[in-house]
């Protein structure tokens, strides 16, 4: 599996995965899309991971300012994913495109989370303390 540690992504894989996070965020920004729940709000895609075969790509999306709209935000994107499949048919020149998967990238939130944690440590308190 390509997510397995120790394993690291092909140079292929790379450079494909970087071309359909370049083509879906074009998509996402020129908001042609027909769903209206995803037309509301702004969609950032972090990173897009491809299976070794180039079956599969695996699209981490997240939404800034929209938390309550994350349980949605899956469902929306599967019901678009025939159409954004086929609008990187035309966009990207692969054999084949690769089957989206999507997951809620939540790093952002995890770096906030830890940043405002390490903002809340004083440290002459801690040498203080040691």
């Amino acid at each position: 599996r390509f997510d397995e540690p120790g394993k690291h992504a092909s140079q292929r894989q790379l450079r494909v995965g970087e071309e359909l996070r370049h083509a879906l965020s074009e998509l996402f920004v020129r908001g042609d899309l027909n769903d209206p729940e995803l037309s509301e709000v702004s969609i950032t895609i972090s990173e897009v991971r491809i299976s070794p075969d180039l079956t599969n790509a695996t699209v981490f999306v997240t939404c800034f300012g929209c938390d309550h709209y994350r349980e949605n935000l899956n469902t929306a994107l599967e019901r678009a994913r025939p159409y954004l499949r086929n609008q990187l048919a035309r966009k990207v020149y692969l054999r084949r495109v690769p089957n989206l998967i999507f997951k809620y990238d939540d790093s952002f939130e995890h770096a906030s989370r830890i940043e405002s944690l390490l903002a809340g440590v004083d440290p002459d308190k801690k040498k203080n303390s040691e």
